[in-house]
């Protein structure tokens, strides 16, 4: 069996260190031994936006936290409709750099779509600075709720994180967030800090591939 390519890495601001690699056409992107993206397993990631917004109004404004290999991204477009803007923000920009190179094609090329307004930086900073802005904010920069891979991630997940993402929304506008497990207990916490909440199981690929899970918390 061919070893899997290491194509390039990067360190995130946090210290931690993350691999671009390739193996007979498939890539992964992982992080101290962690798979955090993999080009043959991304159904959940696909379903973000359609359990958060499936008809997004026609100036829908849409956040996601975290390119990836950019199918959050390719499969929000695929809803938008013309003139609308979906803000990605991915906090590494050597992960940009790699979606312009050899990841680009896998999902469509989506940061050539005129409607992508790329911000490389931290998604807490854009949704601290934003207010009543977003349709739905798309969060998949970790493993979950309460494991993290990179440690700065978790304040999106407290009590003041939540209030601020709940402040970047439009009225029933929607937070979705990718887990790798059910996480029941995050309900109560979306509750209290004034969303609904309801968690979606998702597979990683079509009807096989790992069990994951969307929570949505939609805003009042």
């Amino acid at each position: 069996m061919k070893p899997w390519e290491t194509l390039a890495t990067a360190t995130t601001p946090d210290g931690s260190r993350i691999k671009l690699q390739r193996h007979d056409g498939n890539y992964v992107i992982r992080a101290d031994g962690y798979d955090l993206m993999t080009s043959y397993s991304h159904g959940s990631e696909d379903a973000m936006m359609a359990l958060a917004c499936p008809r997004p109004p026609v100036d829908a404004c849409i956040l996601i936290g975290g390119l990836g290999m950019g199918y959050t991204l390719a499969a929000t477009l695929n809803l938008m409709p013309p003139g609308s803007t979906v803000v990605v923000s991915e906090l590494v920009s050597e992960v940009v750099e790699w979606n312009h190179g050899p990841l680009g094609p896998l999902a469509g090329h989506p940061l050539n779509d005129p409607r992508t307004d790329l911000i490389v930086g931290d998604v807490a900073d854009v949704i601290r600075d934003s207010k009543s802005r977003f349709d739905a904010v798309l969060l998949d920069v970790d493993n979950s709720v309460d494991s993290f891979t990179l440690a700065r991630n978790s304040w999106l997940y407290t009590p003041d994180g939540l209030a601020a993402a709940h402040r970047a929304l439009r009225p029933c506008g929607a937070l979705a967030i990718w887990s790798v497990g059910t996480e029941r207990t995050f309900e109560r916490r979306l509750r209290r800090a004034g969303f609904t909440a309801s968690t979606y199981p998702v597979r990683g690929h079509d009807k096989r591939g790992g069990h994951y899970s969307v929570i949505v918390g939609r805003r009042h």
